[in-house]
């Protein structure tokens, strides 16, 4: 009987994998899923009431706090000018070297997406940095994959992003080795990110600068107006980080330090009036950046729930397939990451969620080391994935077909997913 159960919830996963490459509603995905392995898997009424749509809802609730927070803080690194401001400097800093220059957007980029998140801050600050590439001769596909990867890598150590993982791996912490394996991992994508552009340099062609710049409707002479804000100013968006490496704050307490920071030193505190104005548009526009994604988030928890309670179900399969040492299974995600590609396996926020959910509910291994785990193998589709919102918005407006991006995207990427995975083995799977 147990046999004919997992081959059904298998059947599922496979025709939702199809839904997903369809283009179907990952929200209504989630719940049908949710719904369908409730079913199927035989849960009584009363703890599928309990224990699928109540309880994994009600416990989320604490992250979507530290989401809302990081998302805040997003709003203000734009709407303060502090994002903008150092995106603009970076393209003063002339066309005689290129190569110097493209490197310093992608730096800038990771810079400020450790703490930024979600599209609205991406085509805030693209708008600006992606013609600053152009500008110097970077042709469009290898300015956006540049751009696309630069977003990904800080990642790691993003609290918003980071607590959207917790939602399948609640006893993870942010902090201590975590962060350390966060921190390298970042860096390690970020000097393949550099490599990828020394490899490509020889394409940088000066003389197509005009020409690339017009198809994205920009020009060579463009006025951007940035606020002027003092220098001190450019560290804001690494401030969570740091308080929480230096003093072991927790990420709220950090992130509203950030926050008044922020709004301290670009003069958005000048006056009450003008301060709560400030306040008040910055939280309806980074939660109403984010009320879409938080009711995902929340139907999503209802589907892990029911996959957790269905998790011994798969247990003979598992034990079977999964190599039980933490070195193996680093590995073996490594090398098949890619299947994270188009909301595949290993993409949490499409067909990984019954992965992810299935493996904690086994505890086989602790959510401090599972977390990071599929966390690399995800942030491979986020950097490079043409689902990814981001990169769509990239591709519609650098006019670069979808090809393109995963052609020069996807080797970086699976030999940084390679490294960063032995990284979670050496850090938190030892």
């Amino acid at each position: 009987m147990n046999t004919l159960i997992v081959c059904l919830l298998l059947i599922t996963f496979f025709g939702f994998i199809f839904y997903i490459f369809k283009g179907g509603n990952l929200m209504l995905g989630f719940f049908i899923m949710a719904l369908l392995w409730t079913v199927i898997g035989g849960i009584s009424y009363q703890k599928a009431i309990v224990n699928v749509f109540a309880t994994p809802v009600a416990n989320y609730g604490s992250t979507i706090v530290y989401i809302i927070f990081g998302s805040w803080f997003g709003q203000v690194l734009v709407e303060s000018g502090i994002a903008p401001t150092i995106s603009h400097a970076t393209g003063r800093f002339g066309k005689k070297r290129p190569l110097v220059t493209a490197i310093l957007v992608v730096l800038v980029t990771a810079l400020i997406f450790s703490s930024a998140y979600g599209v609205g801050s991406v085509i805030a600050i693209g708008v600006i940095l992606l013609p600053v590439l152009l500008s110097v001769g970077v042709p469009r596909p290898i300015a956006l994959t540049a751009f696309s990867l630069a977003i990904g890598a800080p990642m790691y150590i993003n609290v918003v992003l980071f607590n959207q993982m917790k939602a399948f791996f609640p006893k993870a912490v942010y902090g201590g080795k975590y962060l350390i394996f966060g921190i390298c991992a970042a860096l390690v994508q970020l000097l393949a990110v550099i490599i990828f552009l020394a490899i490509h340099a020889h394409k940088f062609d000066a003389s197509k600068a005009e020409a690339n710049l017009q198809e994205v409707g920009a020009t060579a002479d463009r006025k951007v107006e940035v606020p002027k804000i003092p220098i001190i100013a450019w560290v804001i968006p690494v401030v969570p980080v740091a308080m929480n490496i230096i003093f072991k704050w927790d990420a709220i307490p950090s992130l509203v330090v950030a926050s008044i920071l922020a709004m301290l030193l670009t003069g958005k505190m000048g006056s009450y009036k003008k301060m709560m104005s400030f306040i008040n548009d910055t939280i309806q526009k980074g939660i109403g950046n984010i009320a879409g994604l938080i009711m995902f988030l929340l139907i999503l928890t209802m589907f892990s729930g029911a996959a957790s309670l269905n998790a011994e179900r798969f247990q003979p399969i598992f034990k079977v397939i999964l190599p039980h040492s933490t070195l193996a299974i680093c590995i073996l995600i490594g090398i098949i990451a890619p299947l994270s590609l188009f909301r595949g396996p290993l993409q949490v926020w499409g067909a990984g969620a019954a992965t992810a959910a299935v493996l904690s509910g086994m505890h086989l291994f602790p959510d401090s080391f599972l977390l990071p785990l599929l966390y690399t193998a995800t942030l491979f589709a986020v950097s490079t994935d043409i689902t990814q919102s981001w990169n769509v918005w990239g591709l519609g407006y650098m006019k670069v077909q979808s090809k393109e991006l995963l052609k020069y995207g996807i080797p970086v990427m699976w030999i940084v997913s390679i490294i960063n995975e032995f990284l979670v083995y050496q850090f938190l799977g030892r």
